[in-house]
């Protein structure tokens, strides 16, 4: 019993812990094809994996980097600030995961809206950043998205939305749920006045957002491999009691199903909104 006993607790030298050389953050494993890549290089490749094409999440700021020229956007809508309206409060109070989004993106809220230029034409541009409490849809988002399409109206300019959103914002309730027909009306009155709208879907496009404007576009154009629709699979799978297709609610079955009209890969994004911006101008 003494060998066993030796075996079980057995008597280990301390060994003093390497420091690393190496900077937090420099390496990422890609969720795609788990190869070992540098952060900086993929970030100069707009954050899409060289070896698979597995394209991560963007911020806000660097998605209009890659669809507007060099200089030419212009920000508006940066007064409108998220509030608390129905004093909401769960686990941690609404104030505070504000308080958290702030700090954690710079923003007073998820979405980003402005005018620039593509290719030379002007273009009004929203575009949603993940980062902020999941991109979802709260009066703010909905105001903005409202705006920048009410702002290509007013100039007589192509709009484009970039989704990148879980949804509507649960802790604004019934206020954000009403942001749908604020944004599907502001759509309405574009395709009325026969002004372009472009919907651009990146990975995840879900709930409210896929339910109202990011559906309504002109065009339709998709990331490879981006979540698209309205609940979960699991949440679908669970109601109609069946297994549902492989790659389901995925760019390639929505394509392959008549819901989108295109799927562009990142580097290829703004050379395709450009053909399709000339085109409805003409």
């Amino acid at each position: 019993m003494g060998w066993f006993n030796s075996v079980k607790n057995p008597k280990l030298k301390n060994v003093k812990r390497q420091g690393s050389s190496t900077p937090a953050g420099i390496w990422k494993k890609c969720n795609g094809c788990s190869e070992i890549l540098q952060t900086d290089k993929l970030e100069k490749n707009w954050n899409v994996c060289p070896f698979c094409g597995h394209h991560y999440r963007m911020e806000a700021e660097k998605r209009i980097e890659l669809l507007m020229d060099e200089g030419s956007f212009e920000e508006f809508g940066t007064e409108l600030e998220t509030q608390n309206p129905l004093q909401f409060s769960d686990k941690v109070s609404y104030e505070d995961r504000l308080a958290k989004a702030y700090k954690n993106t710079d923003k007073k809220d998820g979405t980003v809206c402005g005018v620039g230029k593509v290719n030379g034409k002007e273009t009004v541009i929203a575009c949603m950043d993940f980062r902020f409490m999941g991109g979802s849809m709260g009066v703010v988002t909905g105001e903005k998205i409202a705006l920048a399409m009410d702002e290509g109206l007013k100039r007589k300019a192509p709009v484009i939305v970039v989704s990148c959103s879980g949804g509507a914002r649960m802790q604004e309730g019934i206020l954000s749920l009403m942001q749908m027909a604020k944004t599907s009306a502001s759509r309405k009155r574009l395709k009325e006045n026969g002004i372009p709208y472009i919907s651009i879907l990146t990975d995840p496009t879900t709930g409210g957002c896929a339910a109202s404007f990011s559906m309504l576009g002109d065009i339709n154009i998709a990331e490879p491999k981006a979540l698209i629709g309205f609940a979960g699979p699991r949440v679908i799978e669970q109601s109609i009691r069946q297994t549902l297709p492989e790659g389901f609610q995925r760019s390639e079955f929505l394509l392959e199903h008549g819901f989108i009209d295109r799927i562009v890969d990142r580097k290829d994004m703004k050379k395709e909104v450009s053909f399709f911006v000339d085109m409805f101008s003409k």
